[in-house]
């Protein structure tokens, strides 16, 4: 045979397409794989699907108009998300939270880090092939979702976290009701580590898995469980102490390896402290107010009473109009679930923000998602996108 006849092709590698409708993409990420037999040589995350343009809203609306967008984003930790952007607008006037208020966020803030962490694990655990946790975990979440509804009358999208203080104060009761809770979830928690902490499947699918170092990390910008999976003790509750996380004593759980085994092992070490805490604050809850009483947006020493005609009015134009802030910005940046979330606002003075940027913690792990696949089979980038705790709404907004 004449060899100048034989025409060679052009060997190509296989393209997949995984998701935006896989359920074990965690939301609408339409992840093209560039695979070679089953392994990953190319991870190429796309996104836009769900683009809603939340920061281009806000900045057209007054501010308190604006707090219900970001019950929207990360929807699995509505109370974290509203708690970060009131800080913001709070760093921008003068304001005096209560006592009583900085509890009861406090006490709601690790109520959603269970509800996140809960979803996070069983959620992985199912895409892993365990069905059982998932069960066990959404029981508790409803658990959970009950206390959202008791405070403000919406099982997720809260809209409790005010700039000045929370909506309303706790209704009779429920402190005792969160208190046995808390008895019965340790015993839960055992239950899930039982299943699957030293179960031999679940350890060969994350063990070794989606390794990342400290230097990738911070190169990353990564955050919250992926940033002290590395070894770095960093947490902001800590770091910056916002309201009172200074006055308690609670662990930062944190590992060497950087996989996907020790990511799972601190959410759940993470879950354990937050009941801690959650006991802490009920049994230390103070009485008093619940709002600041600045209504008028100026310094401690002018503040009009509410029970004076003045004090009145300006408590009715905050509410119906809202009050103009000063002129500035503020960036305020706290420690959510899913690592630091953070509100940058500019203001000109107006009622309105002039403008809105989120720094949203899954951005930036699903931008490593190249690195971290590179070289590992189709089955580890399911267990990795578990183990990132990703969800579109604060990604793609």
């Amino acid at each position: 045979m004449n060899n100048s006849l034989i025409k060679f092709k052009e060997l190509r590698n296989f393209l997949l397409n995984f998701g935006p409708q896989h359920p074990a993409a965690h939301g609408v990420l339409r992840l093209i794989l560039e695979l070679i037999g089953e392994r990953v040589l190319f991870a190429d995350p796309h996104i836009g699907l769900l683009h809603r343009g939340t920061e281009k809203f806000i900045e057209i609306k007054p501010y308190i108009h604006s707090l219900p967008y970001f019950d929207r984003l990360d929807y699995v930790s509505m109370m974290s998300q509203e708690h970060a952007y009131a800080l913001s607008i709070e760093a921008l006037f003068f304001a005096q939270i209560p006592e009583r208020a900085k509890y009861i966020r406090m006490l709601f803030l690790e109520i959603t880090r269970i509800l996140n962490h809960l979803m996070s694990v069983t959620t992985h655990a199912l895409d892993v092939g365990a069905l059982t946790p998932f069960l066990w975990g959404f029981e508790e979440r409803e658990k959970l979702m009950y206390f959202y509804e008791k405070v403000s009358g919406a099982r997720m999208h809260a809209v409790y976290i005010r700039p000045g203080g929370v909506q309303q104060d706790l209704p009779l009761g429920l402190l005792m009701e969160i208190y046995l809770f808390i008895k019965s979830f340790e015993s839960r928690l055992y239950e899930i580590h039982a299943l699957l902490t030293n179960n031999r499947i679940w350890k060969q699918r994350l063990l070794n898995v989606g390794i990342i170092s400290y230097k990738v990390a911070s190169d990353f910008g990564f955050s919250g469980v992926m940033l002290r999976s590395t070894g770095l003790r960093w947490d902001l509750r800590k770091a910056i102490s916002y309201e009172l996380y200074n006055k308690f004593p609670f662990d930062i759980p944190f590992s060497n390896n950087g996989d996907c085994y020790d990511r799972y092992l601190i959410r759940m070490e993470e879950l354990s402290q937050s009941n801690k805490l959650m006991f802490i604050f009920i049994n230390n809850m103070p009485l008093g107010d619940i709002k600041t009483s600045n209504y008028r947006i100026t310094p401690p020493s002018k503040i009009e009473a509410k029970s004076t005609i003045q004090g009145l009015i300006y408590h009715f134009q905050y509410f119906c109009n809202n009050l103009p802030l000063k002129r500035g910005e503020a960036y305020i940046g706290i420690e959510a679930p899913k690592g630091e979330f953070g509100v940058f606002l500019i203001s000109e003075g107006s009622v309105v923000p002039y403008r809105c940027k989120i720094r949203s913690p899954g951005y930036f792990h699903l931008q490593g998602i190249n690195y971290i696949c590179k070289g590992l089979f189709l089955a580890d980038v399911v267990t990795i996108i578990g183990t990132l705790d990703i969800v579109f709404g604060e990604i793609d907004r």
